[in-house]
């Protein structure tokens, strides 16, 4: 089963648990240019041109988190590609999969703006840009 946590809530189990390990399965250019949060794992779920899966996606988490057992959490712009890639992984074997729900960027507002209603960046918490 993949839990769902808010941002906050993610920020502490990665504060709390030393194990815990955040994917970040946004587009390259999302990662390079809107920002990150620290010590985020960048594979991206799907890119550019055309937004094309990555074939390699189980494969390559499987290279930076070698315990099926720890907590991965998954982060994309706004909580749905990352529910995607977590599937895949629990499919791979994975055991504790966890979706930030809002994302990193948050729910588009009545402006079709985001980052004004939810997700990481609007909760405050770190974040890198390049």
């Amino acid at each position: 089963m993949i839990e769902n946590l808010n941002p906050k809530q993610a920020w502490a189990l990665l504060q709390s648990n030393s194990a815990a390990v955040m994917v970040d399965v946004r587009t390259s250019i999302e990662h390079s240019f809107v920002g990150c949060p620290p010590d985020a794992i960048h594979i991206a779920w799907k890119e550019f041109p055309g937004m094309q899966a990555n074939v390699s996606f189980v494969r390559q988490v499987e290279e930076k988190v070698h315990d099926k057992a720890s907590p991965v959490l998954l982060l994309c712009r706004s909580g749905v590609r990352s529910v995607a890639a977590a599937e895949a992984l629990e499919k791979a074997g994975f055991k504790r999969l966890i979706n930030i729900v809002e994302g990193f960027e948050g729910a588009l507002d009545e402006n079709k703006h985001r980052g004004n209603i939810d997700g990481w960046r609007f909760h405050g918490l770190p974040w890198l840009q390049s």
